[in-house]
This record gives structure tokens, C-alpha cells and sequence, in this order.
């Protein structure tokens, strides 16, 4: 299963996207600031650097799995190996302050903002959990 985040709008605090399953429109995303200038998928040149739940993740491709967030205490889709990052989430959420380096998933109808949060979530995790049963390979793409 491919999951790709298109980032459309970059502003100042946040990031606004659409994300796409196997090529078909699901969402809209929202994220921190981009941070990773160049797109090369890391924070380490000049003019970048990680400001902590105030950054959007690299640019670049990952492996997903839906597991337990002790943290929200429910199944969540986790990206793995996401450099400078640990525990990154695709969950509900409605603004930048609830990401912390999350993608969050909903209805961009409020600028900066999400609606409708939480049945995206749900969906996407029904979705992610059925390809994960069915051992089959997760990716998300953030480009």
C-alpha cells in the first residue's frame, strides 16, 4: 500500500497537504513548518534544524505500521526511521499545535486548520490495519 503526502501550502507555522492511497485522493494533511529547505530528506544544512513540535518531517520515503500509541492509547499508523524523529503518528487533529511533528488528517476548510478529524483517522487506520493483516508492505511518501 502506497500513501503519499503532496505538501501544497508551506507557511510561517504550518504545512497544508493532501494525501493520496494508491493514487486515489483521501485527505487533507496538516503539518509543522517545513523545515528541510532543499527537500534532500534531512535537517542538516545551513538555514535548517529541528525546532522541537514545531517541525514538520523530512522530505522522503518510509515504511509504516499500525501499532499501540501509549501516548493516545489507540492503534495509529507509525512512520519508522524518520531521521531526527521518534514515535510519528498520522492521527487526528484540527491545528499545527496538535502535531508535534505528526501528519494530522481531516478537511482543510478553515485556513490553517482541519475539520472532521476523526473519521479520517478511523478510516485510514481501518485501511492500514486490513493492508498490515494482509502482510502486506506500508509506505508513506512525503513529497
Amino acid at each position: 500500500m502506497e500513501i503519499k503526502v503532496k505538501r501544497l501550502y508551506i507557511k510561517e507555522e504550518y504545512t497544508i497537504g493532501k494525501m493520496y492511497i494508491n493514487g486515489m485522493c483521501f485527505c487533507d494533511t496538516l503539518e509543522d513548518k517545513v523545515r528541510d529547505l532543499n527537500k534532500d530528506g534531512d535537517l542538516s544544512d545551513n538555514g535548517e534544524g529541528k525546532v522541537y513540535a514545531q517541525t514538520a518531517i523530512p522530505y522522503g520515503k518510509y515504511k509504516v505500521i499500525v501499532s499501540f500509541s501509549p501516548k493516545f492509547k489507540r492503534m495509529l499508523p507509525r512512520l519508522l526511521d524518520v531521521p531526527h524523529f521518534e514515535g510519528i503518528l498520522i492521527h487526528r487533529g484540527n491545528t499545527a499545535k496538535d502535531s508535534a511533528g505528526c501528519i494530522l488528517v481531516g478537511e482543510n476548510r478553515v485556513k490553517g486548520q482541519l475539520l472532521n478529524s476523526t473519521p479520517y483517522e478511523k478510516r485510514l487506520i481501518a485501511i492500514c490495519l486490513n493492508a498490515q493483516l494482509q502482510n502486506e508492505d506500508i509506505t508513506i511518501e512525503i513529497c
